[in-house]
């Protein structure tokens, strides 16, 4: 009953909680080795469901790419390295049979891909060919557990200080492949495949001295601390967990537990999935060390070292200070991994702290440097261009399988993933996607109906078997306009939360009980860090950009090989120059329809239209706009 609801803004401080009690049967054997850490809790893939939208289209056109690839010929590098026959084409791009990291999307990435859109869309297809793919490299699978596309000689290279192209990444997608095969798809094989690899690594390891293994360490190593803290996680086998241990990387570890930004100079993407190892060993041991290491690290690159999409970093590395991105708007920046990475990491943080600004960033990241990076047939890209003039380049099909191919195939197939959260029986909505909770153990569904961005609106309907008291947590964006209301049952409530916060709704629901939640948006313009003049504009998450024409762009110019460079590199133009009285203002910019989303700029070249950058296909364009104080602009 309307008379009966408690509206209460709610914000979080990052301080630790206690894990939730209602832990699942088909859990208890991983929960029982993770700490009381833990205050929020996401939903299994299988109980969300994405409607009608975006999202659920775009997850739809990576499902048809996937289901594109041959098993035969995923399966053919590591058959042939193992001395087993295959007539099978050959992959080309970084999975051709020279390549010395072949075998990470092959065996890697596309099992975690598959075993995501079951859990996600429960495409039995896509599973039986995953389950196939399991067989064929469980067969190849040396006796002492090694398993790759490559020769472990290439291991005696990298102990030896040889150049090698970063032979541990491969085996931590592969491991990673395995254990995603086996918790989202119940394939016991691959459990046995990723023990195996396990075993491997425990033995190498115990060859080398600590001082020795950190010279190795220097060579690009993915997340195999946190593969192997997921194995430990599953099988209690505390040798896995010392072995994780061992990829400490005290040079990279010591200062963010300082709280240091030492950055500049580091390749970015190399260093995310370490400390996405160090967030599962917090949560494996309740260390507060790794907390710090983790939430500083967070804080510093998210706040710190990203551009208005949420992305980071230019020609793959921190070339700069913390708060510095003056000069950084490269043709090759924001490597899409990055962003994948970030959000990753974005969902331990938010899990331990529960605070909202936690989903501030995530969404940013998920429109602006996620959605927008796959194309009508699910190619994907590298880089998200920020050069003004750039265009977007993507992989081919067989020909490319870079690692952000690999990353994108598998963000693609959870968009379904952070959309819900809880909190013991409380319920927190952080995103906007258009879906449908199951709650079979509190006995409720959500379904959440929305085309936003294009309108400001989102409605929610509960499902219920019998009356219930919970708490339902809205969260209110940073960005949200003037005028945003709530409404239950088409009754507006009297109070509403502050931005960057969470609304919260508290009562006894009944089934068929609606809720409406307006989010106005507004044109909002955001500095990048170090450079005043140089400004990105929003409007509420979605960052716009100038549509710059096609005029010129080939197809070798927007696909690309093993190289993901276009052929030829387009040329960098001048930033759109605007005048405006202060930075703040924006008044240059103007909203044609906020339901189709097309904006027109006033700028010194002229009028150009703009559009979402996510949204923006086949031709050029600009983020970054250059301002000019009226007051000093000749002519």
């Amino acid at each position: 009953m309307l008379a009966s609801a408690v509206v209460v803004p709610a914000t979080r401080a990052f301080t630790p909680d206690v894990a939730d009690p209602n832990t699942t049967v088909a859990a208890t054997a991983v929960a029982s080795r993770e700490k009381p850490v833990q205050s929020m809790y996401d939903f299994p893939l299988n109980q969300v469901q994405l409607l009608d939208g975006d999202f659920a289209t775009a997850a739809a056109v990576n499902l048809h790419y996937l289901h594109s690839l041959p098993v035969d010929r995923l399966a053919r590098s590591f058959q042939l390295q193992a001395g087993r026959p295959s007539s099978a084409i050959a992959l080309g791009g970084w999975e051709k049979p020279d390549c010395e990291l072949r075998g990470h999307f092959s065996g890697g990435h596309y099992l975690s891909a598959v075993a995501l859109a079951y859990a996600s869309q429960g495409d039995k297809v896509l599973k039986a060919r995953g389950d196939e793919l399991v067989s064929l490299l469980a067969a190849c699978q040396q006796p002492n557990g090694y398993l790759s596309a490559f020769p472990e000689s290439f291991f005696d290279r990298l102990s030896s200080g040889q150049k090698v192209w970063a032979p541990f990444y491969t085996i931590h997608k592969i491991q990673a492949g395995m254990l995603d095969m086996y918790r989202h798809a119940g394939n016991q094989q691959a459990l046995a495949v990723a023990t195996g690899i396990g075993n491997w690594t425990v033995r190498w390891l115990n060859g080398f001295s600590d001082a020795e293994l950190a010279h190795i360490l220097k060579t690009e190593y993915g997340g195999m601390n946190d593969s192997m803290y997921e194995l430990y996680a599953i099988t209690g086998n505390g040798r896995y967990m010392d072995a994780a241990h061992r990829f400490d990387q005290a040079s990279l570890f010591d200062p963010l537990a300082a709280h240091r930004d030492e950055l500049q100079g580091l390749h970015s993407n190399t260093q995310i999935p370490k400390i996405i190892g160090a967030a599962r060993r917090y949560e494996l041991t309740g260390d507060p060390r790794y907390r710090r290491i983790v939430e500083f690290f967070w804080e510093t690159v998210t706040t710190q070292r990203r551009y208005a999409t949420g992305g980071s970093s230019n020609d793959e590395f921190w070339k700069t200070g913390p708060g510095d991105l003056k000069g950084q708007l490269g043709l090759y920046a924001a490597e899409c991994c990055v962003a994948y990475n970030l959000l990753k990491l974005t969902r331990h943080v938010y899990a331990w702290n529960g605070d909202p600004r936690a989903f501030d960033y995530y969404e940013r990241t998920l429109y602006n440097a996620r959605l927008g990076t796959q194309d009508a047939d699910g190619m994907k890209l590298y880089y998200y261009p920020l050069q003004p003039g750039a265009n977007k380049f993507y992989n081919s099909p067989t020909d490319s399988f870079w690692c952000c191919t690999g990353s994108g195939a598998e963000e693609f197939a959870r968009f379904n993933d952070s959309i819900y959260f809880h909190e013991g029986q409380d319920l927190y909505v952080n995103l906007f996607i258009a879906s449908e909770l199951s709650w079979p153990q509190e006995q409720l569904t959500l379904r959440q109906e929305t085309i936003f961005p294009r309108e400001p609106l989102t409605r929610f309907t509960l499902g219920l078997t019998a009356p219930t008291h919970r708490a339902i947590h809205l969260r209110i964006p940073e960005w949200i306009g003037p005028d945003a209301a709530v409404r239950v049952n088409g009754e507006t409530l009297g109070v509403f939360a502050s931005a960057g916060s969470y609304l919260t709704l508290r009562r006894e629901w009944r089934n068929g009980d609606r809720i409406e939640l307006d989010l106005p948006m507004q044109l909002h313009s955001e500095a990048l860090p170090g450079d005043d003049d140089q400004r990105a504009v929003l409007y509420g998450p979605l960052v716009l950009a100038a549509r710059l024409g096609s005029s010129g762009l080939t197809h070798a110019m927007q696909y690309c090989g093993y190289d993901a460079a276009p052929n030829p590199e387009p040329k960098a133009q001048p930033a759109p120059e605007i005048f405006a009285s202060a930075t703040q203002d924006i008044n240059w910019l103007r909203a044609l329809s906020t339901s189709e989303l097309r904006f027109e700029a006033t700028t010194r070249q002229g009028t150009l239209t703009v559009a979402p950058l996510n949204e923006i296909h086949a031709e050029r364009y600009a983020v970054y706009w250059k301002f000019q104080d009226i007051s000093t602009a000749d002519g």
